[in-house]
C-alpha cells in the first residue's frame, strides 16, 4: 500500500477546510489593523518644516473626529478642526473668536477605512519601530507597529507627516469639548478663519 505523504495530507485538509485559517494564508500579506471605535492620539506634525502638536480624538460611535492643533510658538493656539459624521466640519480658533464651517458632504472615516484598497509595501524601520507599511490611493502611507498593532506614523501625498507620540484606546473626550462654540452659529459674530490646513486630519485629504 502506497504511503500518504504529509504534503498530500496537507493539501487534502486544505481542500476540505480543516486547516486553521493561519495555515491556509500564512504567506499572504498582512492587513492593517482597524482603528478602535474610540481613541486619543498625540501627534507631532511636520509640514515643510512647520511643526505642530495635535490631540486627535476619534469617536466613531459619537460621529466625531476632532483635531486640537497647536502650531509652534503660535500666540493664538489652539486651532480646532472638528469633523462630524453628518458631513459638517467646523474650524475655529477661540483666542480670536474666529470660526468657519464647511459642508464636506462625507462623514468621518470608519474604523476599517484602511483595510480595503490599501497596498502592502513591506516592513520598514520607522522612528525606531519595526513597522508594516501600507499605501492607499496615492493619498497616504501608513506605518503600523508590527508587535503592538498601533499606528506609528502616516505621511500624506503632499509630504505632511504625523508621528504618533501616544495612543490611548477607548479614551473619550469630555462633553464640553465636543461642541463648537456659540459664535460658530451666530451670523456676523465670527470672523472668517482662513487658517484651515487641509491635511490636518486623515479624513478629507
Amino acid at each position: 500500500m502506497e504511503k500518504t505523504t504529509p504534503l498530500l495530507v496537507a493539501v487534502a485538509l486544505l481542500l476540505v477546510g480543516v486547516l486553521p485559517p493561519r495555515a491556509a494564508c500564512e504567506d499572504s500579506d498582512p492587513s492593517p489593523t482597524p482603528w478602535p471605535l474610540r481613541f486619543h492620539a498625540k501627534l507631532l506634525m511636520d509640514y515643510r518644516g512647520n511643526l505642530s502638536l495635535a490631540d486627535l480624538w476619534y469617536d466613531w460611535p459619537g460621529g466625531l473626529n476632532l483635531h486640537i492643533i497647536r502650531y509652534q510658538l503660535a500666540a493664538d493656539a489652539p486651532f480646532y478642526d472638528a469633523e462630524w459624521n453628518n458631513g459638517t466640519s467646523f474650524f475655529y480658533t477661540p483666542a480670536r473668536r474666529s470660526c468657519r464651517s464647511a459642508a464636506v458632504g462625507v462623514g468621518i472615516l470608519p474604523p476599517n477605512w484602511l483595510v480595503a484598497g490599501s497596498v502592502y509595501l513591506g516592513r520598514r524601520a520607522i522612528d525606531g519601530f519595526d513597522c508594516h507599511v501600507w499605501a492607499k490611493a496615492d493619498f497616504i502611507t501608513y506605518y503600523e507597529d508590527v508587535h503592538t498593532k498601533r499606528p506609528v506614523k502616516w505621511v500624506f501625498y503632499s509630504g505632511r507627516t504625523s508621528h504618533v507620540m501616544s495612543f490611548e484606546e477607548g479614551a473619550v473626550l469630555e462633553d464640553a469639548e465636543r461642541q463648537a462654540p456659540d459664535y460658530c452659529f451666530s451670523k456676523g459674530d465670527a470672523a472668517s478663519d482662513n487658517s484651515l490646513i487641509s491635511e490636518s486630519t486623515v479624513d478629507h485629504d
